[in-house]
């Protein structure tokens, strides 16, 4: 089986034929830099990530580009509210970003520009579309001309005279059309801006996504990602631009990731209702969110709940315990798989679960079997009864399935050190000391039940008791 990938364009799944032969570029929409990451940027970062990780084991050379957006209204606003300047704002967002996403294991892409790095790009853009006569200055602002691109709602199957019955234009807006966008905007006082044919100003947002791709990745590139409320009306727009400039489809596969959901909501900044990745990392090991978001396929939503993250550290557990088991029976690390060696047969169905349009969610299915089969070899060798070479070839393509999905590149006894920790985080220690009080004094009256009672509700919450001739301590399992 080839691999396949639902197109938003066509709305199917359809066979993966690359424009060059061997080779893949793909862009994909970052972040606007003036706030921490939560976990729906999280979702979208490593949905893209593993994609990447998954076409470069496939043999494919990728050029992967992902953009920051380093200029918008909220990083003025975010400015003015912390009285620094715009450049402090990006640039410590820049950097909190990177961090976050190297918490999570996320590869470099090829290419990370940012859109201030790109304004004469932009600008170039923009007056070819004014020059066709596909977009107008208008008192400074420089709108694109919606009427003029026969195929605006292609892709998110938007009608436009429907799309312009619900739209208004905005006070200070001086637009032929209420639908039409803003392609550069006039500069007010006190706004960074930069020099241009229609004056002082800066770019709108669709328009530096159109410019960058155009720059790094040529009018017409394999792959467009980003999260499903892209589809209009960025993506959308950054179509009707850059067919606008080229006269040219600009992308072959449109590719979304859905929302992650809070009580059935879209977890987002405006709503209020979002958790930072660097919140969840306070208690969970950076692989247990990662595993969790990819136990649904990428396309549908995902509930956000602290029982899945629950649930996925035990999965997760599972997974560093086998490691370990092996590593201590073998006396030697696990070997690294070259390239995973994809003739193994336990590389078949993850990766006939991956072909099929990036499915994650059947691969940690695999995974998962893969890792019951191997825990019975485990038992066999201690047993003198299995093959140890074969054992650790197995374990090593177990892991390497895992690395191609961001998994498993912890050591084992480093995971568990970590895990302990955090564990340890979401106890309640007040009631712990107390019930270890409670305890004692059980003991020191000769109540052995209610004792006994007290050691079991701790050994319950995972906490481990050592007693000596200078009292109780504790730890947790």
């Amino acid at each position: 089986m080839s691999l396949r990938i639902f197109n938003t364009l066509s709305m199917q799944k359809e066979d993966f034929v690359p424009l060059a032969e061997g080779k893949v570029r793909m862009y994909v929409c970052g972040v606007t830099v003036y706030d921490y990451c939560h976990v729906g940027h999280a979702r979208s970062a490593i949905v893209f990530d593993t994609l990447y990780r998954y076409l470069r084991h496939l043999g494919y050379e990728v050029t992967y580009a992902r953009n920051f957006t380093d200029i918008d209204d909220k990083i003025i606003k975010r400015a003015a509210e912390e009285n620094i300047s715009w450049q402090a704002v990006t640039e410590k967002y820049i950097q909190a970003f990177h961090e976050d996403m190297g918490a999570l294991n996320i590869a470099t892409p090829t290419l990370e520009p940012k859109a201030t790095d790109h304004i004469a790009d932009m600008i170039q853009m923009v007056a070819s579309l004014v020059d066709q006569g596909k977009a107008y200055e208008s008192e400074g602002d420089v709108y694109y001309a919606i009427r003029s691109f026969a195929d605006y709602g292609k892709l998110s199957r938007k009608k436009l005279d429907d799309l312009i019955a619900g739209a208004r234009v905005e006070v200070g807006e001086q637009k032929r059309d209420p639908m039409d966008f803003a392609l550069w905007k006039k500069s007010k006082p006190g706004e960074p801006s930069w020099d241009s044919p229609w004056g002082p100003g800066r770019p709108g947002w669709h328009i530096e996504c159109s410019a960058m791709s155009y720059r790094y990745l040529g009018e017409v590139f394999d792959i467009h990602g980003g999260g499903k409320d892209l589809v209009f009306p960025h993506h959308e727009n950054e179509i009707a631009q850059t067919c606008g400039h080229t006269g040219k489809p600009p992308v072959k596969y449109w590719v979304h990731n859905g929302f992650v959901n809070i009580n059935k909501e879209k977890m987002s900044k405006s709503l209020g209702n979002f958790f930072t990745i660097r919140d969840i990392l306070k208690q969970y090991h950076a692989e247990v969110l990662r595993l969790f978001l990819l136990t649904n396929h990428y396309r549908g939503p995902i509930d956000f709940a602290d029982q899945y993250l629950h649930e996925a550290r035990k999965v997760l557990d599972r997974f560093y315990e086998f490691f370990a088991a092996v590593e201590a029976e073998l006396d030697e690390r696990i070997p690294e798989s070259k390239n995973g060696n994809r003739a193994h047969p336990l590389m078949k169905k993850f990766e006939e679960a991956m072909d099929d349009d990036f499915n994650s969610a059947v691969a940690l299915a695999h995974l998962n079997e893969v890792l019951r089969h191997l825990n019975t070899a485990l038992t066999e060798v201690k047993n003198n009864q299995g093959d140890r070479d074969a054992l650790a070839a197995d374990a090593a393509v177990l892991k390497y399935m895992g690395n191609l999905l961001g998994l498993f590149f912890d050591r084992a006894e480093a995971y568990q050190a970590k895990t302990l920790k955090l564990k340890a985080v979401d106890l309640d220690t007040v009631k712990i000391e107390g019930l270890i009080a409670d305890r004692k004094a059980a003991r020191a009256a000769k109540e052995w039940g209610k004792a006994d009672q007290c050691r079991d509700a701790l050994s319950e919450m995972g906490v481990i008791l050592e007693d000596s001739a200078h009292g109780t301590t504790w730890k947790i399992k």
